[in-house]
């Protein structure tokens, strides 16, 4: 076959060497999975998670199979420390990827939230992200760049109680991208959010188990109606989630530019 403009052989589309990216909550769960799928496309990744602890035992797992990558403890609750982390990279250090996928995934009852549990929530799933596109946009301003941020399908379609400000936040991130992508296209910047459900991480693996242990049949009962909407009739895991990302950010997502793609097995088709 012969290549001409537009047939790029596929394995060049999907090829990720000599890029950097920068992936948040990188400890656990989705953010694990991002790391390793990144790292084995060939990038050179950036680690964020307050848990020093499960950075770098990722950090070991993905040098274990050839990958690059360094770790960074933050707290990303704090502006401060969002802008300590930029100041600390020089030009040549910049991420070209940026993946916003810390979050908290906090229940609490409407009417017994207050000032504090809001703050969190807000910190880290919706200011987290705002200080970190707006720093990634500054300092890339000349030469563009790639932001998939990470929001919840709870965003669009509340299914589960006592999930008012975790999907407030998340809701926001999706208005937050699709405002950015509008703004910053025309700048080189590529901007897509992502809509997990579904997905076996840790937090909806303790929720299981609690809703077990503690015969909570209200728990039960949404699991089951939940169950009852995936199209596919399986929860998904974490690496379905990380290769939606790793599309977005590649080359076979160039005219891809302020989407929200759920990634939950047909959930919000339902």
């Amino acid at each position: 076959m012969k290549y001409g403009e537009y047939l790029i052989p596929s394995v060049q589309l999907i090829d990720l060497k000599g890029r950097r990216a920068m992936i948040t909550g990188a400890a656990a769960g989705i953010g694990k999975a991002m790391a390793l799928r990144f790292a084995d496309a060939g990038a050179d990744c950036i680690l964020l998670d307050i848990d020093e602890t499960g950075l770098l035992s990722v950090r070991e797992e993905l040098q274990t199979m050839g990958g690059r990558a360094s770790t960074v403890r933050v707290d990303l609750r704090g502006k401060e420390e969002i802008d300590a982390l930029w100041m600390g990279l020089s030009d040549e250090g910049l991420p070209d990827i940026l993946i916003n996928n810390v979050g908290v995934y906090a229940l609490k009852d409407y009417l017994e939230i207050d000032e504090d549990f809001l703050d969190t929530t807000l910190a880290v799933n919706l200011e987290s992200v705002f200080w970190m596109c707006q720093r990634f946009i500054q300092r890339r301003l000349k030469s563009g760049g790639i932001i998939v941020n990470v929001s919840t399908i709870e965003a669009l379609l509340p299914f589960k109680k006592d999930l008012v400000a975790y999907g407030t936040s998340k809701a926001a991130v999706i208005a937050l991208t699709r405002a950015l992508a509008r703004d910053y296209g025309p700048h080189g910047f590529r901007l897509n959010v992502i809509l997990p459900g579904a997905i076996k991480t840790p937090s909806t693996k303790r929720l299981m188990k609690m809703a077990i242990q503690r015969a909570r049949l209200d728990l039960i009962k949404t699991g089951y109606d939940f169950q009852s909407r995936l199209a596919l009739g399986r929860w998904g895991n974490p690496d379905e989630v990380a290769r939606v990302a790793l599309f977005l950010s590649s080359e076979l997502a160039t005219y891809v530019q302020g989407a929200v793609i759920p990634v939950d097995g047909g959930f919000l088709s339902s």
